[in-house]
């Protein structure tokens, strides 16, 4: 079930790099199993520079590249400003006084909800299958080490694996989680900036995830206390199962899926 077909997207570096540029990305694509093209002039490519990793559509200067950056000026700002355990997500995953609220984020694509949950104390495991958007969400990992204000907290609370997150799932082997995060690929219709620009890239790279349903029952297995799934505002529940709480958004709604167990700790 393991989603393949993008192992062709080539690793390749800007013209003119150095040999150790070259090296580099040689080990890159070594160990995420993707080809390096050395002097790719055209398509979809993972670019690495030396200032990071990037998806890029070469036959398209004009659509930016696409890469993990948690201290970009918008992830920043929505750490500090974001409105912190008011925040939308953080209510979904029943975030209140505690710490350390383990959640296993098993669609991370970018990282970035579980940026916030992370910079809000909870401790994150993720899970990529694609080993394009992992190779990406990895090396936004690795530089936040470099990071003044992140490298203290973020590389310990925000747990890379790629793999299919259903087959991990059903055998996981680690302390099981809190919550349990699912936020499955959709096919995005509104012309947004970030359809056009970031969207638009994820979706010719990995299209929607047809298996999203298959992800449920074993997230509701394995969590402790509940699953949130991530919807379009108008998206059918996943796999047709009602959620026992629903949190609606402009664009986006959060269902939440209590344990037995902990339905007390609705919220």
């Amino acid at each position: 079930m393991l989603d393949i077909h993008n192992r062709t997207t080539p690793v390749t570096v800007p013209q003119g790099a150095s040999v150790a540029l070259l090296s580099k990305a040689q080990q890159t694509a070594e160990y995420w199993g993707l080809p390096f093209v050395a002097n790719a002039t055209q398509g979809l490519v993972l670019l690495q520079s030396e200032q990071h990793l990037a998806l890029k559509q070469l036959d398209e200067p004009k659509v930016g590249e696409v890469l993990v950056d948690f201290a970009s000026d918008a992830l920043t700002f929505r750490r500090l400003h974001g409105g912190g355990k008011k925040e939308a997500i953080a209510k979904a995953v029943g975030l209140k006084g505690q710490v350390g609220l383990k959640v296993l984020d098993a669609t991370a694509g970018l990282g970035r909800d579980a940026f916030v949950l992370a910079s809000l104390g909870c401790k994150l495991q993720l899970i990529e299958r694609s080993p394009v958007v992992a190779a990406l969400l990895a090396d936004g990992i690795e530089r936040a080490k470099q990071s003044g204000e992140l490298a203290s907290w973020l590389p310990q609370s925000m747990i890379l694996q790629h793999g299919i997150a259903i087959e991990l799932m059903n055998d996981w082997q680690a302390e099981r989680p809190d919550v349990v995060y699912l936020d499955p690929m959709f096919p995005h219709r509104k012309k947004s900036a970030l359809v056009k620009k970031e969207m638009r890239l994820f979706q010719q790279l990995l299209g929607p995830d047809e298996d999203a349903d298959l992800l449920l029952k074993p997230a509701l297995a394995l969590a402790l206390k509940r699953v949130v799934v991530k919807r379009p505002a108008d998206a059918p529940y996943l796999a047709g199962l009602k959620p026992q709480i629903e949190m609606q958004g402009k664009a986006n709604r959060f269902d939440i899926y209590l344990i037995v167990s902990h339905k007390e700790d609705a919220s």
